[in-house]
């Protein structure tokens, strides 16, 4: 058992590191928005997360992954919410400046959501999820639901503890250098080409 959940830590800590679509875009949109919009979108994905391991946990992801009608729907979903996206970063005008104004409060509800849409919309998600998790059941005694519960909250936490150290020390580079307009220039643009990144591997993945 304790051998199976270092293994897991392990191997999660290593996949959340490694570069990816996510951590790219944490990176990318902490650089320009700062730290608190960074951990929001941090939020979101974790949240969508624990939404992935309850399918998981339930069956549903299996009746989902058998169901090609379902899967081809979840996959458009993702790709047409990431291109609008998209399209509202390369409309905007640098919108979110200061974080303290109350007429921003919004924006931070906007940021979470964007996270947890991003994430639940993938299907590359979901299949990594049922995937990877019943490989780690740690015990014969525990019901495999509460085993894929705990295993869903060690690799949100982890995730968590990554993706936020990501837009943290992101973060950092947004305070030295927000008052050079070719710089949030440059990461409109990133954000832009990661979104579109992102939406065209979900189009291109197989079923």
């Amino acid at each position: 058992m304790d051998t199976i959940l270092i293994s897991f830590v392990i191997a999660s800590f290593f996949l959340a590191l490694a570069p990816g679509p996510d951590n790219f875009f944490i990176l990318t949109f902490s650089a320009k928005y700062g730290r608190t919009l960074g951990i929001l979108t941090v939020l979101g994905l974790v949240c969508g997360c624990f939404i992935h391991t309850s399918l998981v946990a339930f069956g549903v992801s299996a009746l989902i992954l058998n169901n090609s009608i379902l899967i081809y729907i979840l996959k458009y979903l993702g790709v047409i919410y990431l291109l609008f996206v998209a399209i509202k970063v390369y409309k905007s005008d640098n919108e979110i400046k200061n974080l303290k104004a109350p007429k921003y409060e919004i924006n931070k509800l906007k940021v979470f959501i964007n996270g947890l849409l991003m994430n639940i919309l993938n299907p590359k998600v979901l299949i990594f999820f049922l995937v990877f998790f019943p490989t780690f059941i740690f015990s014969d005694s525990i019901s495999p639901v509460i085993q894929l519960y705990i295993l869903g909250g060690i690799f949100m936490l982890i995730t968590f503890i990554v993706f936020s150290s990501i837009a943290f020390f992101s973060s950092l580079i947004y305070k030295n250098f927000k008052k050079y307009r070719f710089y949030t220039e440059l990461l409109k643009w990133l954000n832009i080409i990661v979104l579109i990144s992102i939406a065209i591997i979900i189009l291109l993945s197989e079923n």
